[in-house]
């Protein structure tokens, strides 16, 4: 184990220092709206996007980035017009 530099105290909390955990503690762990809990994050979405590996062509690949940002956009919706969606 490494040495403390020199002028740092050594911290040892004591553990009877510690906040008594009762139930008013544990109750507002989580938010609830009325009965309900409310939900942290963003909200799912209604037609998630599916996560895949996929290999193409290099120059298929190439041609879509050079087309800059939102290419993987731009793909998907070449994609969606060839199969008639």
């Amino acid at each position: 184990m490494s040495a403390s530099k020199p002028g740092t105290p050594n911290f040892s909390p004591d553990p009877d220092d510690a906040p008594e955990l009762d139930d008013a503690w544990f109750e507002s762990a989580d938010q609830h709206d009325g009965g309900s809990l409310v939900k942290r994050g963003r909200p799912a979405l209604p037609h998630p996007k599916k996560h895949l590996n996929i290999r193409l062509d290099a120059d298929v690949v190439d041609r879509f980035k050079a087309s800059g940002p939102g290419w993987q956009s731009r793909m998907n919706d070449v994609l969606r017009k060839a199969v008639g969606l």
